[in-house]
């Protein structure tokens, strides 16, 4: 169970630092983040929003 999360956790990051470097904001690797606007941290989940919902969508096709 716990290696499960583990590798959600690594996918999940994984989508938010492309989701971030597709909207040009720029997100530290592993640290603090605070100082990101609330209209960066939107565009951030909504882009990981989208490709979480692309994902799914061509795992259903399938």
């Amino acid at each position: 169970m716990a290696s499960t999360n583990k590798k959600n956790k690594a996918a999940l990051n994984s989508i938010k630092m492309q989701a971030a470097s597709e909207v040009g904001v720029p997100l530290k690797d592993n640290g603090y983040n605070g100082d990101l606007t609330s209209k960066q941290a939107g565009s951030i989940g909504g882009q990981m929003v989208k490709k979480m919902i692309e994902s799914y969508e061509m795992s259903n096709k399938q």
